[in-house]
């Protein structure tokens, strides 16, 4: 789950969708496996420059290519720990974000100061001014490093339907709030997006960033637990209203028995969405007529992970899009999330209100383009 924080302690937690921060590449080449002698020799080649750069511009230069270097270095370091078998480090994905982070950064400093540095689109949708399509081979290996990194426990309980079973249990637990059927499929949706945001769609994951967030929808143990609570008081209104629901869930639960609840996807996802949405659900329809854009209501759904209280708070303001946030660390837990996190400009920023915050969720918009494509299959009677 996302870096959360509340009125009382602010708890830090780190989602994998989060932390990879970065859609699944789409197109020709995708997901290609990157071999150890490219993540050696990949440096972006050179744009055609000015003759004479500024001091400030070539000291930006100079600081993006031992930005890439770094990044190869470590890339380099934990694929040879993995190949090798060696045991990795505590949170063995930090360094790795971080640098992936630093890289992103030093480029938008770079085009920032010589914007013939822009280069053309990439696959993975980051605006080309934070991210030179010429190093899409090393966010292959990233993905891919941090795919071995968080893969499940061998004791994990899959689906065979991971996606349809978040569709169904949203939309479940949104009636059970009082939704009427459409509002209840809206929640079902948005909830889709949650799971690609947190994990990439990945049933059971681990968090190669967080010893404490783990699962489907990447919570902590006493999230979970808040969350099996919170469906024991509606399931007698649920079973009423969705027999077959009910009784999946019992043979889940029977299935689980004193597994932890966060490594079987059914009950992982359920307790999630018990915990922190179901709370919001009865104000779909009204964020639905605030928020048309289906992608910006599940940016919106994903602030709850990241930023409870505050959004809560905007919710409640009467002007959800314009409602400002300047506390600094909140704005320190949108940075922690990829949002205003990559260079000095967007760092600087000290306030910002929901549309200004939602626009700057870019990362997560292929994410949520893949939920509503697998969304539109689920409702066209497809299994996922």
């Amino acid at each position: 789950m996302a870096i959360r924080s509340s009125a009382a302690a602010p708890a830090t937690a780190l989602s994998l969708g989060l932390l990879l921060a970065l859609p699944v590449a789409t197109g020709p080449g995708a997901g290609l496996p990157l071999a150890s002698a490219v993540i050696g020799g990949l440096v972006s080649p050179a744009i055609a420059e000015p003759v004479a750069l500024t001091s400030g511009q070539s000291a930006a230069r100079e600081t993006y290519d031992n930005a890439v270097k770094n990044f190869v270095s470590i890339l380099r370091q934990r694929r040879a720990q993995i190949d090798s078998r060696q045991p990795l480090p505590n949170l063995p994905g930090q360094a790795l974000y971080l640098a992936r982070v630093e890289m992103m950064s030093a480029y938008k400093d770079l085009t920032d100061a010589l914007p013939s540095r822009i280069g053309r689109p990439n696959r993975f949708g980051i605006p080309p001014a934070y991210f030179d399509a010429d190093n899409e081979p090393l966010l292959d290996e990233y993905r891919a490093l941090f795919d071995v990194m968080e893969a499940p426990p061998a004791s994990a309980q899959g689906s065979d339907t991971p996606f349809k079973d978040v569709v169904d249990l949203a939309t479940a637990i949104a009636r059970g709030r009082g939704l009427d059927a459409a509002n209840a499929a809206t929640a079902g949706r948005i909830s889709l997006g949650l799971f690609f945001a947190e994990t990439n769609g990945k049933q059971n994951a681990g968090n190669a960033r967080s010893n404490t967030y783990k699962g489907s929808l990447q919570t902590g143990p006493s999230e979970d637990r808040n969350g099996q609570r919170k469906w024991a008081a509606i399931k007698g209104s649920i079973a009423v209203l969705d027999p077959a629901l009910s009784r999946r869930d019992d043979r889940e639960e029977a299935r689980a028995g004193n597994l932890d609840h966060r490594f079987n996807h059914w009950t992982a996802v359920r307790d999630a969405l018990m915990n922190a949405h179901a709370d919001i659900f009865p104000q779909v329809p009204a964020i639905a007529k605030a928020l048309p854009d289906p992608i910006d209501q599940m940016k919106l759904f994903e602030l709850i992970q990241i930023i409870p209280t505050p959004t809560r708070a905007a919710l409640q303001s009467g002007n959800l899009v314009g409602h400002r946030i300047s506390d600094p660390r909140i704005m320190g837990y949108l940075r922690n999330n990829s949002i205003f996190a990559f260079g000095r400009v967007d760092r600087a920023r000290t306030s910002a209100t929901f549309r200004e915050i939602l626009d700057a969720m870019w990362l997560f918009n292929a994410k949520f383009e893949q939920a509503l494509a697998k969304s539109r299959g689920i409702e066209a009677g497809k299994q996922g």
